[in-house]
């Protein structure tokens, strides 16, 4: 699994050499607009929000005594729900409406590294076949993934392990940013059971993969090009194993 999760985090080094290489920037601008456009938004809305959640929590404790550090813990405890679904949204989101394009994407990079010269052509039925699979994948893992989060969270109300709710949180999520990465290249191979299957087996490359994506989520250029770079390495390493 280590080795895995460092293969994950390694193969962004060669991503973006193999893009400028192949010369597939055409798959990257749609995609690095529409991220700015959902995390934006998702931005705004969970800052106008948390308050609420923390007021709503602080409110739901019913004695005098204590009423301060229960409100600093229902502020911070909403603020981190915000955020957690926040970026729960925006992950599975960018990653169905960018589907059209990051499958072209990951089909072209695989065509290059098995030596074959296959040029991927966008097409209707197979682009609706590509957000129809997304969207059951994103229903499945996003039920999964506010599970794990929420276990978290409470967990986190508990002084003593508060420091790592944060860290499990980050790896929840880092892991299914990377579930989303591989499948478009797995799509070409399996069916949603058998990706499933294949990423539970591969689970370090999963997180090593989102680790790199949620960090590139913190910085304003990485931002814009999180889904192609994570898409194109997680379709370096994923072909090597299929």
């Amino acid at each position: 699994m280590i080795k895995g999760f460092l293969s994950g985090i390694s193969s962004y080094s060669k991503a973006l050499s193999l893009i400028s290489e192949l010369k597939l920037w055409k798959y990257v601008f749609i995609p690095s607009i529409l991220s700015l456009f959902l995390g934006g938004l998702i931005f705004f809305s969970a800052w106008g929000l948390s308050d609420n959640i923390g007021n709503y929590l602080a409110n739901l404790y019913p004695w005098e005594f204590g009423s301060g550090v229960v409100e600093s813990i229902a502020d911070v405890f909403g603020g981190l729900l915000i955020l957690a679904l926040g970026l729960i949204l925006f992950k599975h989101l960018i990653l169905i409406v960018s589907a059209p394009f990051m499958s072209p994407l990951s089909e072209a990079v695989e065509s290059h590294l098995r030596g074959e010269n296959v040029s991927p052509r966008f097409n209707l039925v197979k682009m609706g076949r590509d957000v129809w699979r997304g969207l059951r994948l994103a229903i499945r893992n996003v039920f999964r993934e506010l599970f794990y989060t929420i276990m978290f969270l409470i967990l986190g109300l508990i002084p003593i392990f508060s420091p790592f709710t944060i860290v499990g949180i980050f790896l929840i999520q880092a892991f299914y940013f990377g579930f989303g990465n591989m499948d478009f290249t797995l799509e070409r191979h399996f069916g949603v059971k058998d990706s499933i299957r294949f990423v539970r087996q591969n689970r370090g490359l999963a997180a090593g993969n989102g680790t790199v994506t949620m960090l590139l989520m913190m910085t304003v250029v990485g931002f814009i090009f999180i889904l192609p770079l994570g898409t194109v390495a997680a379709t370096i390493e994923t072909v090597k194993r299929v």
